[in-house]
């Protein structure tokens, strides 16, 4: 350990776990899935669902955000 530390641990970087399970880092920014996709699948449109079938990138303006949240990404 270098001298500069005098024994002190410099503290971890944690991820925020859940924005981990739902953001994915990509070439592009981040990546993360489309909305009402969990249940009540049967009262959606044919339409509503294959629009919501694509991922999404996550806007310019969030992306600060999710940045901060994922130090490992």
């Amino acid at each position: 350990m270098p001298r500069a530390y005098k024994g002190k641990k410099t503290v971890k970087l944690k991820s925020n776990r859940g924005a981990a399970k739902r953001f994915r880092k990509t070439a592009g920014g981040f990546k993360c899935s489309g909305a009402k996709r969990r249940h009540q699948m049967t009262c959606k449109t044919t339409k509503m669902k294959r629009h919501a079938r694509a991922g999404f990138i996550v806007r310019d303006e969030d992306t600060g955000r999710v940045e901060q949240m994922l130090p490992h990404a």
